[in-house]
């Protein structure tokens, strides 16, 4: 707002302000002096403006004490040449004084005209203001705004799409590092299982909210697992397993991220790829929750039988080196799920062996 500090320009500054428009000024230094605003110093023009800015402007920001410099452009305007407003405010000057000054940068352009200006720099260090400073001013103020997040994925995604062959073996590049918040029941649930007071979380990606849900914390068996991973849905699982190991008893946190294959879009499939190991930071980092195996799945395709019927599949073990991890030397899932060609069921694999490892070569990708 204009005038808030009660400043005002004197009958002097403003005449001269009048004289300035007309062209036959190059630089005006702006300072307040008893609650006025006074005329500092002036540059009548030598060179083109180019040359005239650095020779005039640099020698002129007093390392202690703030002013304004209104400096003209060769260029012009319908009301005539134009100018660009200079606010110097050096790191050293009293913070009173840097206060009064910010206060009353309004009035000084109402003052002059805005009409007339066409650009507004501010510098704390000369470097800021100088021509180069200047320059670089220009060049960030006519690049492209920045991308959202968002837009940034979907712009990846995009290229992705179109450089992608999809094929069941394809492997896709997928984005790194997205990080979309928890939200509190979310948040909520995975205190309680730190705490063991639940056994089972199932977690959704709200892609349009750019956050990640809880689905419901359902207590859960090892036999009911297959039951909870939807059919046509990714979803993010975390499971407490309790189980004996060489007369242990332990209770082991196992993380599932489950696809669904080719029945999400590349977009799901990327973002929920995408997040899950921010995710898993997040979890153990913030919240303390130790996850004991990191295992993923997806669709493997396996022949139907000749009738084309139904096939269901147990819980089978698989034979892994019996020292390598606490865990028993299976927790295989194949899922219940009735399938027809081409939609094979979904594989889940928690194995014994290294956390945090894919499914091996034929168990799916």
């Amino acid at each position: 707002m204009a005038h808030q500090t009660g400043i005002h320009a004197t009958t002097e500054l403003k005449e001269f302000f009048a004289k300035a428009r007309s062209g036959s000024i190059r630089l005006i230094k702006v300072i307040i002096e008893n609650e006025q605003l006074v005329l500092g110093a002036y540059k009548e023009p030598s060179q083109r403006w180019e040359k005239d800015y650095d020779t005039f402007v640099l020698p002129l920001l007093d390392e202690e004490q703030p002013c304004y410099i209104l400096y003209r452009l060769d260029s012009h305007n319908a009301q005539g040449f134009e100018w660009l407003f200079i606010a110097w405010s050096p790191d050293s000057s009293p913070i009173r004084l840097k206060m009064l000054y910010a206060a009353t940068r309004a009035t000084v352009k109402k003052e002059f005209g805005g009409g007339h200006i066409k650009d507004e720099l501010f510098g704390t260090v000369k470097d800021d203001l100088s021509f180069t400073g200047y320059q670089k001013h220009v060049s960030s103020c006519s690049a492209p705004a920045p991308l959202t997040a968002a837009e940034r994925e979907l712009q990846q995604i995009r290229i992705n799409e179109v450089k992608t062959e999809i094929s069941v073996e394809s492997k896709h590049q997928t984005l790194q590092g997205l990080a979309f918040p928890l939200q509190p029941e979310a948040q909520q649930a995975i205190q309680l299982l730190r705490q063991k007071n639940i056994n089972y979380i199932q977690l959704k990606l709200d892609i349009e909210r750019e956050t990640i849900e809880l689905v419901h914390t359902s207590p859960t068996e090892l036999a009911e697992l297959p039951k909870r991973v939807p059919q046509d849905a990714p979803r993010y699982h975390f499971f407490l397993y309790k189980h004996s190991h060489e007369g242990d008893y332990l209770e082991s946190v196992v993380f599932i991220y489950s696809m669904p294959g080719y029945k999400c879009s590349i977009k799901e499939r990327m973002l929920y790829s995408s997040c899950k190991s921010r995710l898993l930071d997040s979890v153990e980092q913030d919240f303390q929750l130790e996850i004991t195996k990191k295992v993923w799945g997806s669709r493997k395709r396996m022949g139907a039988t000749p009738e084309g019927n139904r096939e269901k599949h147990a819980l089978t073990p698989i034979s892994h080196p019996p020292s390598a991890s606490p865990l028993p030397s299976y927790l295989l899932v194949l899922l219940f799920h009735p399938f027809y060609p081409p939609h094979p069921p979904v594989i889940l694999c928690c194995s014994s062996g290294h956390t945090n490892q894919p499914l091996g070569k034929g168990m799916g990708s």
